[in-house]
């Protein structure tokens, strides 16, 4: 008895009809009755023949390794790959850590500016008052009608030094203001960086579920998957927490990137069949798997906290 015919008669056994088969494994109907009738060739490759036999007998009660160890001639051969991938997050902190670099160097022409400004007051403030008590000295040895003239030149300096105080505050409360703007653009720009993940359960065997925690992502929610070359391609299933199917085909670079809002989503779940091909990121920063991306199918849902 081929495979296919094998998964079939247990499938029937267990009373489970295509279309349940089809809501558990994810797995397009016509895949799963190319795959009774032996028509492997209809799958989209080679990997697929594979993966998709491992998730239907898993469905119906059988063991996967086993069934695909017993019919190894009949299955197409496939060789794992490598993929390298680009850390974003890096990237993210450098680009991040250049642009606070250039933001303070173009506040520090301002200061100068202003402290500049300040420095002019003070000696202005200090000259007029050093005129002004050399006046009065002056005045206590003139006639008293003369007094009235110095009085009122005295009153005029003491004017001008109230002006120049105020526009010293006026000069300090502006530079207290560009501070504090620069203080909130960068805490602003350090909440950016406090995205956390956390794997809460690594799954195991064959095709391992696991579950991530993602906390601090701010107040917008979005989540993007991109294909990792070109000539990359996956099986890819994306559900939101409340059961809405939000992306269920083959997934490569004519379909990437895709995006969606998940501010509103407690959760959102990938069923991934060839983790080399298929990235994750949360707000761009990326997600690594939490098994090795040589156990190319995994489930993985993702908790928002």
């Amino acid at each position: 008895m081929d495979v296919g015919a094998k998964l079939k008669e247990a499938r029937l056994s267990s009373g489970i009809s295509l279309d349940s088969l089809q809501e558990t494994t994810k797995i397009q109907k016509r895949y799963l009755v190319a795959i009774e009738e032996g028509n492997l060739h209809i799958l989209p490759g080679k990997f697929y023949a594979r993966a998709f036999i491992k998730e239907y007998a898993t469905a119906v009660g059988l063991d996967p390794n086993e069934l695909l160890e017993e019919h190894r001639e009949e299955l197409p051969s496939t060789e794992e790959e490598n993929v390298q991938y680009t850390r974003i997050q890096r990237t993210r902190r450098e680009n991040n850590s250049n642009d606070k670099g250039s933001r303070i160097s173009s506040v520090i022409p301002s200061i100068i500016v202003v402290l500049l400004v300040i420095g002019i007051i003070i000696v202005a403030w200090l000259f007029i008052r050093a005129n002004s008590s050399s006046d009065a000295t002056d005045s206590s040895e003139e006639p008293q009608e003369n007094n009235v003239i110095i009085e009122e030149g005295t009153n005029d300096s003491e004017n001008n030094t109230n002006e120049s105080a105020g526009d010293e505050e006026e000069n300090n409360e502006e530079n207290d203001g560009t501070s504090e703007g620069s203080e909130d653009n960068e805490s602003e720009e350090d909440s950016s960086e406090d995205l956390s993940v956390e794997v809460i359960e690594e799954g195991t065997g064959s095709s391992p579920n696991s579950v991530i925690g993602v906390s601090n992502y701010g107040d917008e929610l979005t989540v993007s998957v991109d294909v990792t070359a070109d000539d990359m391609e996956s099986w890819l299933g994306v559900t939101s927490g409340n059961g809405e199917s939000l992306y269920n085909s083959i997934f490569n670079a004519e379909a990437a990137p895709q995006e969606w809002d998940a501010t509103d989503y407690e959760s959102i779940s990938f069923n991934v069949g060839n983790t080399p091909a298929v990235v994750i990121s949360i707000n761009g920063t990326e997600i690594e798997y939490p098994v090795d991306t040589s156990t190319a199918h995994q489930k993985i849902e993702i908790q928002f906290n």
